[in-house]
């Protein structure tokens, strides 16, 4: 189904899930953005949080490992996280 967004980083959005991400950040409502941003900073806390109680303090190098044997579903995930957060930014900002 949206294949197409992933298929070229020329492609639907003129460039990268993330360099698009960039220009949206460093464009829209500052408010939004700010809000947004923080709302990501503290989900990934509590990711960290979570990890460290299950898997340690080395929850990192785990990480790391993990990133190395998935890259292609990392890169994946990553788009994904990167329209969702667009997504987010550009509704608020209307």
């Amino acid at each position: 189904m949206y294949d197409a967004l992933f298929e070229d980083e020329d492609d639907v959005l003129l460039g990268s899930p993330l360099s698009k991400l960039m220009d949206i950040i460093f464009n829209a409502n500052n408010d939004v953005v700010r809000f947004d941003l923080e709302n990501f900073i503290r989900r990934r806390a509590a990711l960290e949080m979570v990890l460290e109680e299950k898997l340690g303090e080395d929850f990192s190098r785990e990480i790391d490992i993990f990133m190395v044997q998935n890259r292609d579903d990392v890169e994946t995930k990553m788009k994904s996280l990167s329209i969702e957060l667009m997504g987010d930014i550009v509704s608020k900002s209307e």
